[in-house]
């Protein structure tokens, strides 16, 4: 089959079908998030793979597996429908012509990874629209947003709740993980516990600050007293230096525990973290969204850089 014969044989039905698949792997969930019956979603894999004349699956019993050929058509899949979406975000958001503005406050762990994807998919839709960013933790941000000197908060979460007149929308989760400078002689340390680390000096969240309490939590799961041995500071910079000139422990989240690992600042220990601390959320006041078109078209930009990222699991 020549490329125009594939092009015009497929359609989008194939690829949102075959991109599900890569994704869910079962036929129950593939029809459920497609809205479209079972039989229909066998009827098209068959017709996909007449087209492309490979098998893209294989099964075993109710479960589906892509074969190669299957899983680089996903690949593929993903991309156009990506683009696709990008496309008509980028339309609807010319189209708005926003030109207002958006303040935002976020924890240092998320800012560095989220925002700057979403702040350039708004600037470049709305070049007028002016953003400001305040970074702290969620405990001083929050009555900032309440009290309306923020518009929108974005935080990683600790015992999720509901929240009065407040909404909120999960974006992504990514492990945090615990981290030392390379010349710390407990990198190497084989089998290495929590015990092996409670007496050594950490860099700390702030004291009043959810992650602070989140790791003093995990330190109770493991049975230790937390560290009395402390440096708080939400400084990446200083934080890294620090754990270059001291045998010190911090945390970091996953992408940027692994870029700097791979420049040889840090070493990523193998200490369970629980999932503490995984998932980032935002937060903005339920009646603003119809009054704010800035705060609006942002979530969008929000929802579109969370797609762009890879989901990062819990290691």
């Amino acid at each position: 089959m020549t490329a125009k014969e594939f092009n015009n044989a497929i359609t989008m039905r194939h690829l949102r079908i075959i991109a599900a698949l890569a994704d869910l792997k079962l036929i129950a969930r593939v029809s459920e998030a497609l809205n479209v019956t079972q039989p229909a979603i066998s009827k098209q894999i068959t017709e996909i793979e007449r087209i492309v004349d490979v098998p893209l699956v294989t099964r075993n019993r109710n479960r589906l597996y892509l074969t190669p050929a299957g899983k680089r058509l996903a690949e593929h899949a993903r991309q156009v429908l990506n683009q696709l979406n990008r496309a008509a975000f980028d339309i609807e958001a010319m189209a708005s012509g926003v030109s207002g503005s958006v303040s935002i406050g976020a924890v240092s762990s998320v800012s560095s990874v989220l925002l700057p994807g979403a702040i350039a998919l708004l600037k470049n839709s709305a070049p007028m629209a002016s953003v400001v960013v305040s970074e702290g933790h969620f405990v001083e941000l929050f009555p900032e947003l309440e009290g309306g000197a923020l518009d929108l908060l974005i935080a990683r979460i600790w015992q999720p709740q509901e929240l009065a007149e407040i909404s909120q929308m999960t974006l992504y989760s990514e492990a945090v993980v615990i981290v030392t400078g390379r010349n710390n002689p407990l990198a190497r340390k084989p089998d290495l516990a929590w015990g092996d680390v409670v007496s050594s000096p950490w860099v700390m969240p702030q004291a009043n600050s959810v992650a602070r309490r989140a790791m003093d939590a995990l330190f109770a799961e493991n049975g230790l007293t937390p560290p009395g041995n402390t440096i708080a500071s939400s400084s990446l910079t200083l934080n890294l230096e620090i754990l270059r000139l001291m045998p010190a422990f911090g945390l970091l989240p996953f992408s940027l525990a692994q870029t700097y690992a791979g420049r040889g600042d840090v070493v990523i220990l193998p200490l369970d973290t629980r999932g503490f601390l995984s998932e980032v959320r935002c937060f903005w006041r339920t009646d603003q969204t119809a009054q704010n078109g800035t705060l609006s078209l942002f979530l969008k930009c929000l929802q579109q850089a969370t797609d762009d990222l890879k989901i990062i699991p819990f290691g």
